[in-house]
């Protein structure tokens, strides 16, 4: 079960926004990770708790960003429920997309694990809504996820395999490269891992 920190921060101008203490665990229908988030000064900040299915769907995902709170799960597309710091409020959503995404690293494995690209093949079109802090407020948007390379690396713990993920914004073209380890982001935009307590899950 990995269990570790990474550290967050503005992808353009680096400015700190917080940390994310996490586990994550492989079943045998799926995957789950569980988080915690602490903004720059260490206060609580919110939280992740999302679980996959063996294909790599969402089938529970609760977000809560300060007051904010979304839960959500693939059904006719993914549907969700977005309740507002006061509780009164619950706004409803669904449209015909393929998963979730958002500010936590746990979005960039689920991608992974939902296209399962192949190395050198085309770029796999995918249509998410992002949910982001600190309102949580959905948004539709299409990326294209392809696996650039694999590189093994020896350790104290045996072999690593790292992949290597180009991602494009369709709407604005803008370019990306992910870097995973099994659940384990390496290195993305706005994401460092800082320390990791067990090596990373291994996925067939």
């Amino acid at each position: 079960m990995p269990r570790g920190r990474y550290s967050l921060h503005d992808p353009h101008d680096h400015t700190p926004l917080g940390e994310e203490h996490f586990h994550c665990a492989t079943g045998p229908s799926g995957w789950r990770y569980v988080s915690q988030i602490t903004d720059p000064s260490g206060d609580h900040a919110g939280s992740v708790d999302l679980t996959l299915d063996a294909l790599g769907r969402p089938i529970r995902m609760e977000l809560h960003a300060r007051s904010w709170q979304v839960r959500g799960a693939a059904l006719d597309g993914v549907t969700w429920v977005r309740t507002d710091p006061t509780g009164t409020e619950a706004q409803e959503g669904n449209v015909p997309a393929h998963s979730f995404t958002g500010a936590s690293p746990a979005f960039l494995v689920a991608t992974a694990l939902l296209l399962k690209p192949a190395a050198g093949a085309p770029a796999t079109r995918v249509r998410l809504v992002a949910l982001t802090p600190p309102v949580l407020a959905p948004r539709t948007l299409d990326q294209s996820w392809a696996l650039l390379n694999s590189e093994t690396h020896a350790t104290d713990n045996g072999p690593l395999t790292v992949e290597n993920y180009q991602v494009n914004d369709l709407e604005t073209g803008e370019q990306h490269t992910v870097h995973l380890v099994g659940d384990v982001v390496l290195a993305a935009p706005g994401i460092e891992l800082e320390d990791l307590e067990s090596p990373p899950s291994t996925f067939s």
